[in-house]
């Protein structure tokens, strides 16, 4: 089972906003992770309408309540905060979806046109 992480006790408020600041590093870290993994998702899926998938959100959502819940945190906090990486994370895949096609459509497009012409002349 995974010890249930305690906040250190504080006696300042700078001692307090040091210890955030030092989580928030390691979750700016994990999020800039997760958010390579959006760019592969939208690579993998082949349709923009699967971009968005209301089972899956709703799998997150409760795996992450039930493990604040034993972790002792708040699974509102969690919760509320999941929905907003969640939309902003499909925002940022439905971007790379039409990015990474548009640079495919225009690749395509390209060598087409040099197959049409006879290609280039060293």
């Amino acid at each position: 089972m995974t010890e249930k992480p305690q906040a250190q006790h504080c006696n300042s408020m700078a001692e307090v906003r040091g210890h955030i600041d030092a989580l928030d590093d390691r979750i700016v870290t994990l999020l800039v992770e997760r958010t390579g993994y959006m760019t592969q998702a939208a690579r993998i899926k082949d349709d923009v309408n699967k971009v968005r998938d209301q089972a899956r959100i709703d799998f997150i959502v409760d795996r992450v309540r039930a493990r604040a819940m034993a972790l002792g945190g708040q699974p509102d906090v969690v919760e509320a905060a999941y929905r907003a990486l969640m939309d902003a994370s499909i925002a940022f895949e439905h971007r790379e979806f039409v990015r990474l096609r548009q640079g495919a459509a225009v690749q395509s497009h390209v060598a087409h046109a040099l197959d049409s012409a006879g290609g280039i002349e060293p």
